[in-house]
């Protein structure tokens, strides 16, 4: 039976679809017989889709590098992915502060910027501005103008539902619930993407960081507040209104004070220890005031031989060993990763965390700190909208975009 034309079209959508992965992936150059030999196309029809991909400004073809006094038979024709063919940002829209980074169809990172609000509670207005500016300022430091982004991610510190609504239940969620995706969908024509921080903490550690090649893992943001991104089977999990990973109910749990992070547990408790006139460094470190005490400050008083920071150290590895059992008993990660602002800071509990784990749950998982530091959010937001971006690449025309602004 004669294949009709919409199957025809089908069938080289779906095969320029799998040339475009295998390219993208290489990460460099391929021959046209190269191509026939990972796909099984025959090498006209790769001609003719490399071609179209070509014309589209998805793909380059490379001048042959043969010389032509010996080179037999016809020259071969070179291909590789450009992955400046557009752009993607990623966006941590936080309490305090925003981050953004802009990076090219390969993921390497071309501008980062962080700007402050002027505090948790600023109001709507003022976070659209901030987190304008940065990404102004993200493009100006690569030299890429607005219309060569092809998707922004952008993470709040809220649950976000399937249909990218933020979930406003909470009264902390509802700063985040700014219709930031709409401003700059409106003011740049860009498609923005929102999902919780906790979720692209976990899609850029499977990426970037410690969760490469493992399927089953929760990833815990645990600097101001505690939430979980969890991977089960590969699959990212989200919940009927995007709430899964939300440990409000950890306050439920003995030995643990509600979804607080190691950040805000740490400075608590170091503070309440030098108000209390305890003999600690602590102290010292914070004459003014014990409100300039940090988590840091108890950290570091920790590894330098403080007993009571010592002791603060303690009681957090056996917090965080409880919420880590909890979620091992729920869910069976292979692997926890903490990750935040306070990730380094982390391994400093890890060996304690681990030794009580055992004592909570059968089912303990490997415990790690996260290596991609403050910026594990917006390394997941790139990740997130680079799979947009790879989903719906024949959708698009990167040679238009460099047409617009050239």
């Amino acid at each position: 039976m004669t294949e009709t034309a919409p199957s025809m079209q089908l069938l080289r959508r779906v095969n320029a679809g799998a040339l475009l992965a295998i390219m993208r992936k290489s990460g460099g150059v391929m021959t046209a017989s190269e191509l026939v030999k990972a796909t099984g196309l025959t090498r006209a029809t790769v001609i003719s889709i490399c071609d179209d991909l070509v014309e589209m400004g998805w793909v380059k073809e490379l001048e042959n590098q043969r010389d032509a006094q010996y080179a037999k038979g016809r020259p071969a024709r070179r291909f590789a992915f450009d992955a400046r063919a557009g752009y993607v940002l990623g966006v941590d829209l936080g309490d305090a502060k925003t981050r953004v980074m802009l990076a090219d169809l390969s993921g390497e990172p071309l501008a980062k910027v962080t700007l402050p609000f002027s505090g948790a509670g600023a109001p709507a207005a003022e976070r659209l501005d901030v987190v304008n500016r940065a990404v102004l300022a993200a493009l100006e430091d690569a030299e890429v103008p607005s219309a060569s982004v092809l998707a922004v991610s952008v993470g709040v510190a809220a649950p976000v539902s399937r249909d990218e609504a933020v979930l406003v239940t909470d009264a902390h969620w509802q700063m985040f619930d700014i219709d930031l995706p709409k401003a700059l969908a409106d003011q740049y024509g860009w498609h923005v993407l929102l999902e919780n921080d906790a979720n692209l903490a976990a899609l850029g550690e499977r990426w970037r960081g410690a969760a490469q090649g493992v399927d089953d893992v929760a990833v815990l943001l645990a600097g101001d507040r505690i939430g979980a991104g969890v991977f089960e089977s590969g699959r990212l999990l989200h919940g009927s209104r995007g709430g899964f990973g939300e440990l409000g109910y950890v306050g439920m749990i003995e030995g643990v004070e509600g979804p607080l992070g190691l950040a805000t547990l740490a400075r608590t408790w170091g503070r309440e220890a030098v108000l209390s006139a305890a003999p600690t460094s602590l102290s010292e470190m914070c004459p003014n005031s014990p409100d300039d005490l940090t988590a840091e400050m108890v950290f570091a008083a920790a590894a330098g031989g403080d007993h009571v920071a010592a002791e603060i150290l303690n009681r957090l590895a056996t917090s965080m060993a409880r919420v880590i059992a909890s979620l091992s008993c729920l869910l069976n990660p292979a692997l926890v990763v903490i990750g935040g602002a306070v990730a380094d800071s982390a391994h400093a509990i890890i060996p304690d965390l681990t030794d009580r784990l055992s004592t909570y749950t059968s089912t303990p998982p490997l415990v790690a700190a996260s290596q991609l530091g403050e910026a594990i959010v917006s390394i997941g937001a790139v990740r997130h909208a680079l799979d947009y971006v790879e989903d719906h690449a024949l959708e698009m025309r990167p040679a238009d975009l460099k047409h617009e602004v050239a």
